[in-house]
């Protein structure tokens, strides 16, 4: 497949991630994200952190319409349709770490998890922000670089209502200024070298994880990194398919980075298979 296929039709997928979905803060693509949920087929769903911004709505003035609403419509509906889900609760949600451990009604809420893939891979699957302190600048540089991230996601959202109109389709501003950033740049190979030193230091294949707002999907040193990126800057998620290969899909089901599986089945000719034992 191609860096950019689209599927042809709804794929059942063993396992998907997602985070940093950001549920009252305007800068969510709630709408996207519904339509992503309620089209999505899957054994297992995990939600990895930031889904809902307690820290927005704590501060400034929630913003929770239709589109927030028929996401949580949509998690219902996939958790009645046998979907098992899995909350693993971020910085932005972190109110819900004090349910760490209970298996709710829908869903499981867990610190961390470990994922085991169909073909035996187990990756560490976790927010994101325990790596913070390794990664940040601190003080004065990080308190502008946060003012600065939140103007540049208001010019996002005002850039891609003007593109709707010219029925255009999404194009992320936020993620095109931050790709030519060196600061940004640093920061984030800084994070992708915490997480993947964590999932090594526990004995695991890689790591799952959200919060930079980086959607990446590769192996390094025959580990894993996959970061699903966020509903506010790349409409992105993660899926494991039933041969555990990985692909980092868009809202649309675009598909835009992919690991295949390891499993190497090598099936005999059929000559050779009349010819086999019992």
């Amino acid at each position: 497949m191609s860096p950019t296929t689209r599927p042809t039709g709804p794929v059942r997928q063993r396992t998907v991630f997602i985070s940093d979905a950001h549920l009252g803060s305007p800068h969510c693509h709630a709408a996207e994200l519904a339509d992503f949920l309620a089209g999505l087929q899957c054994r297992q769903l995990y939600l990895v952190g930031d889904i809902v911004d307690f820290w927005w709505m704590a501060q400034r003035r929630a913003t929770w319409g239709a589109g927030q609403q028929r996401v949580v419509e949509a998690l219902h509906a996939l958790a009645r349709a046998g979907t098992e889900i899995v909350y693993v609760p971020g910085n932005h949600d972190r109110p819900i770490r004090r349910f760490c451990g209970l298996v709710l009604p829908a869903m499981q809420v867990r610190r961390r998890a470990i994922h085991a893939t169909a073909d035996g891979r187990r990756l560490l699957v976790v927010h994101g922000d325990d790596y913070d302190a390794k990664t940040h600048f601190g003080g004065l540089q990080e308190r502008f670089g946060d003012w600065l991230y939140y103007r540049i996601l208001t010019g996002n959202r005002l850039t891609n209502a003007l593109r709707r109109r010219l029925g255009l389709r999404y194009w992320s501003l936020a993620d095109w200024l931050k790709r030519r950033s060196g600061a940004a740049e640093r920061y984030i190979e800084r994070f992708v070298r915490a997480g993947l030193d964590d999932a090594r230091r526990r004995g695991l294949d890689g790591i799952v994880c959200g919060h930079i707002h980086r959607a990446g999907l590769s192996e390094r040193d025959g580990l894993v990194y996959a970061n699903d990126g966020d509903w506010v800057e790349s409409l992105t998620a993660l899926a494991e398919g039933a041969d555990g290969s990985l692909r980092l899909i868009d809202h649309r089901g675009e598909v835009r980075a992919e690991l295949p599986s390891r499993l190497r089945l090598v099936e005999l000719p059929r000559a050779a298979r009349r010819a086999s034992p019992l």
